[in-house]
């Protein structure tokens, strides 16, 4: 659909990494962006450059998720985006994976994006105004590593929960996408990469480009998604992986 100057977009994860990139290149576009984060201290950081709102959210509580969608219609009146970056990564082998640690990047990676998804999409076929939705994946969505067990599984099952909801909620004219990064110069990656013990030499090594990407570049890919430019794009899997996948 169209955005206008008043359109709202909602961002989880919008502290940091990605998120954050993605509320300012929406901000710029001329959203209003709410930042939705569980560190609220770094969501209003974010919020007060962007001129937005910052609210607090953990996506793996149902309840929580309903909240802030009901707090953004009650202010807005509308929601017009979702681009859904809040997610964790606990690196272990599967022999070494405890349950406890499984569940935590399960309940936020996986079922975070089924409830935000849910409520929002809920608003917007209540509003009956559609809208656009980004879900940030990853290559591991359908490439397999090395200690990536519950990631891999979590992000394999946000991309199929993705083409799902393109294509229940494309009679609402909801589009879904979702958007694969490679290797990205975050803080969460920073410390993944130093813990696992790979070197960030050598997985840039193993990238064909060369180097990591920035934050702002998948955002770029994200606000593109969302935007009318994209209006007969849904289901999508878009990879920004300088190359990773087709090595």
């Amino acid at each position: 659909m169209s955005h206008t100057e008043s359109a709202v977009t909602i961002v989880t994860g919008a502290a940091s990494g990605i998120g954050a990139a993605t509320a300012r290149c929406f901000a710029e576009r001329g959203d209003i962006v709410v930042c939705a984060d569980r560190d609220l201290p770094g969501a209003e950081q974010v919020s007060a450059e962007c001129g937005g709102q910052a609210l607090q959210l953990d996506v793996s509580d149902a309840d929580a998720c309903d909240r802030v969608v009901a707090e953004v219609l009650e202010r807005f009146g509308h929601i017009d985006s979702l681009v859904h970056a809040a997610g964790i990564w606990e690196p272990a082998r599967a022999e070494a994976t405890t349950t406890d640690s499984f569940d935590r990047v399960i309940d936020v990676n996986l079922k975070g994006t089924f409830l935000i998804a849910r409520a929002v999409a809920r608003a917007m076929i209540d509003t009956g105004t559609g809208g656009s939705m980004v879900l940030v994946g990853s290559v591991n969505s359908v490439r397999a590593g090395v200690g990536q067990l519950a990631y891999a599984a979590s992000k394999g099952g946000v991309l199929m929960l993705g083409q799902v909801m393109a294509l229940e909620w494309a009679e609402h004219d909801i589009r879904v996408n979702v958007v694969a990064p490679g290797l990205t110069n975050t803080a969460m990656a920073a410390g993944v990469i130093n813990e696992g013990g790979r070197g960030l030499d050598a997985l840039m090594a193993r990238t064909p480009m060369r180097r990591s990407a920035e934050p702002s570049e998948i955002a770029e890919t994200i606000e593109f998604l969302c935007s009318a430019r994209a209006s007969y794009t849904t289901g999508a899997y878009s990879v920004v992986d300088g190359g990773w996948l087709i090595d």
